[in-house]
């Protein structure tokens, strides 16, 4: 069920002292400015990027010519919201997965929910993260969000990076293998995320 060895967990699992850059972009402009930082950088570090084919066709996958123009690359991008107020949802994620959740949320028409996406997982911008939830008063729940089994991915690296933020896990149930292998299964355990993210159900 799973051809790569682009296991993301492995790979944070060798990080320290600043010794790579683990990364997971997810628009044009953020990796065409990943790409500028690293040639412009005075220290050379190992890159390591995470992206799927499935992001080169995407329809939502765009950036404007300003952004590529003008911008530079954000280890955190944040969902515009007017009114910190009203958020009551703070929702962390990664990769595609980032797609998933907007189009949910764009769909039932969610104002109480805001998506993050964290595009560096190492270093880890941590003050960035804990910025970024004191900007909400209201938070009833904050949210790790990954498409992985819970045994997988990011979530033992947020762990011990930020063990005092009160996160809640929504993944894919642990499992020994990374993926079903079946897209009927894979679908139906996708929409068990999204619907515990939406309507905090309790994942089977």
């Amino acid at each position: 069920p799973e051809h790569s060895s682009g296991r993301i967990e492995r790979f944070l699992n060798l990080t320290a002292d600043n010794n790579i850059q683990v990364v997971v972009p997810t628009t044009p402009a953020n990796m065409f400015h990943l790409l500028r930082r690293h040639m412009h950088w005075k220290v050379r570090l190992p890159l390591v990027i995470f992206t799927p084919k499935s992001l080169l066709r995407h329809p939502m996958v765009t950036s404007s010519i300003e952004e590529l123009a003008d911008g530079y690359f954000q280890e955190i991008i944040e969902d515009k919201v007017r009114h910190p107020e009203t958020i009551q949802k703070l929702v962390f994620t990664y990769g595609k997965l980032y797609y998933d959740l907007h189009k949910r949320q764009a769909e039932e028409g969610i104002k109480n929910m805001a998506i993050v996406r964290v595009e560096q997982l190492y270093p880890l911008p941590t003050e960035q993260i804990k910025s970024i939830i004191a900007k909400y008063p209201k938070l009833d729940k904050v949210f790790w969000v990954q498409d992985e089994p819970a045994n997988m991915g990011a979530w033992s690296h947020i762990q011990r990076f930020l063990p005092e933020v009160p996160f809640t896990l929504v993944s894919r149930a642990a499992s020994a293998s990374p993926a079903g292998g079946l897209m009927h299964q894979h679908n139906t355990r996708l929409k068990k995320i999204l619907d515990t993210v939406f309507e905090e159900k309790v994942l089977a």
